[in-house]
């Protein structure tokens, strides 16, 4: 794996909350095309013996297109389909447990949802981090969105040394506002999910955001 993703300014999710299941290839491959230059499987209440079919499923896809694959939560499904890393939420545990668990260097990306958490994460060692939510958004159900004044701070302290990609809520008409407020990388799970075409609706994302 080579470290383009360094670059992404996209992170796509294959989210189970809005991907049908017997669509995760096509969508995966649609995210791509989009641009995202990182792809996360996220199955929240979902089995881990599900998870793992998906997972086997949809690392060639993103191997075949030099993105990384990256597991949500699960350490021991992404060490047992060699996928390219894994993301952590602030209960998930130390990202050194996580890391001593692979057998080579993988990536390593933390949830945060304030500049202390965002801090942090860069002193603890992750790769990437997601700062969020920005605004309420149904796949976090009773947490408030952070607002968008903490974005230029992290960006010039935390995002000057690893990626940081702002998450939660973030749709193609509010992306303007989130550039603004200094943004450079983004995740968006909804609006890209349903869209009739992922593609197009990615590239529109990563248009605006160059």
């Amino acid at each position: 794996m080579s470290n383009n993703w360094l670059e992404a300014t996209l992170y796509g999710i294959v989210d189970l909350g809005y991907a049908p299941e017997d669509r995760l290839p096509e969508v995966t491959r649609a995210l791509i095309a989009g641009g995202a230059g990182i792809i996360q499987l996220r199955a929240k209440g979902r089995s881990k013996d599900e998870i793992l079919a998906w997972a086997k499923e949809l690392l060639p896809i993103c191997r075949e297109a030099d993105v990384p694959f990256i597991v949500n939560d699960f350490i021991d499904i992404a060490v047992a389909v060699d996928a390219d890393g894994v993301h952590l939420g602030q209960d998930d545990g130390p990202l050194s447990a996580a890391r001593e668990q692979f057998n080579e260097p993988k990536i390593v990306g933390r949830s945060t949802h304030s500049p202390e958490q965002a801090q942090a994460a860069l002193a603890e060692g992750a790769d990437y981090i997601g700062f969020g939510p920005l605004f309420p958004t149904p796949t976090k159900k009773g947490r408030p969105g952070i607002g968008l004044e903490n974005i230029v701070g992290v960006q010039e302290t935390v995002g000057s040394k690893i990626p940081v990609f702002c998450i939660g809520g973030i749709r193609r008409d509010n992306l303007p506002e989130v550039k603004a407020a200094g943004a450079q990388r983004v995740v968006v799970v909804s609006d890209l999910l349903l869209a009739k075409d992922i593609a197009t609706a990615g590239q529109e994302i990563t248009a605006s955001l160059r």
